[in-house]
């Protein structure tokens, strides 16, 4: 039995988390809850942004606040799938017999900064899927398990596409979460001069939420409860992107080709709970449905030719959809 008690003192260790986290790195507010949400429900997200914003660090930061083993890849076109996963090297042992002995790749680590993703083959991103999906990999007949908590932070450039393998809607659809990392305002700007020319005091991070009170937290989100008015609502959402919906809005039917997976609706309940967690609530309320949707559908929606050639976005469509469909 989870009492409230223990609700509000979990509660309470993330609040310290994201004040640790906010030492290190300056703005990106919504990336930062967005990450932990995902964290929370056990799922896997795609950063996209320019280079320079600060996705590593973001990453960094929070495998040292949590305690957790940090890997980064680097995606080329040559990475292969044992370049991530490992392979089986020939061992010799002091009688002289060989051995098969499996050496483990980058991807046996807590969080995982999978970074340009996009710029791998597909038979190394399919690599990855498994890990993703399965929580597993597989070396020639023999799967490895891996330790949880796991998690993949991909990154994508959308301003260079050269040389690029976009990535399979199936292992889109994969992602938790799509999150967009945004230029620092002015303020921020300067904070972040400051921080890296000496000018800024310098900060020493703290473990302030361990692997174990992460898998604790993790139950504790999954836990609570969520009206079911509030589930037909974010059916609604969900099948609100659908073009064929006769209830879909006009903007849905003229710009989508194809709506959001039953994975989006799984996404968009389990961010709810987690959003509520972190804002200090016991239970899931509309405003936490209607926060986390984009992130949960902006990489789920695919819209058609005509949405592309009028400059329409998947965020307009989204929006309009939001707006469109009435709550309880």
């Amino acid at each position: 039995m989870i009492t409230e008690e223990k609700i509000r003192s979990t509660q309470g260790q993330f609040v310290q988390l994201q004040q640790e986290l906010g030492k290190i790195i300056v703005g990106h507010h919504n990336v930062i809850e967005g990450t932990l949400m995902a964290l929370l429900c056990g799922g896997n997200v795609l950063l996209e942004g320019v280079p320079g914003l600060g996705k590593t660090l973001i990453v960094r930061t929070l495998s040292e606040t949590l305690g957790l083993g940090f890997s980064r890849i680097q995606f080329t076109p040559d990475l292969m799938p044992a370049d991530i996963v490992g392979t089986n090297l020939v061992m010799e042992d002091e009688h002289g017999r060989r051995f098969f002995e499996f050496a483990p790749g980058p991807i046996f680590a807590h969080l995982i900064l999978a970074d340009e993703i996009n710029r791998a083959t597909p038979k190394t991103q399919a690599a990855l899927l498994e890990a993703m999906q399965e929580r597993s990999v597989t070396v020639g007949k023999q799967s490895y398990t891996l330790e949880e908590p796991f998690g993949v932070l991909a990154t994508q450039n959308p301003i260079e596409m050269e040389g690029t393998y976009p990535l399979p809607e199936a292992q889109v659809d994969r992602f938790f979460f799509k999150l967009y990392l945004v230029p620092p305002n002015g303020e921020e700007l300067k904070e972040i001069i400051r921080r890296n020319t000496g000018m800024g005091e310098k900060h020493k991070l703290s473990t302030s939420v361990t692997r174990e009170q992460l898998l604790e937290a993790r139950d504790i989100v999954e836990s609570f409860p969520i009206a079911e008015p509030l589930v037909e609502y974010a059916a609604r959402l969900v099948l609100a992107t659908h073009p064929d919906e006769q209830s879909s809005p006009d903007l849905v039917k003229k710009y989508v080709a194809y709506g959001a997976s039953p994975r989006a609706g799984i996404s968009l309940v389990a961010g709810a709970k987690a959003h509520a967690f972190l804002n200090g609530a016991t239970n899931v309320r509309t405003e936490d449905l209607r926060t986390v949707f984009p992130m949960a559908l902006n990489h789920r929606v695919l819209l058609n030719f005509k949405a592309q050639s009028e400059g329409i976005t998947v965020e307009q469509v989204l929006e309009h959809a939001l707006k469109q469909v009435k709550d309880i």
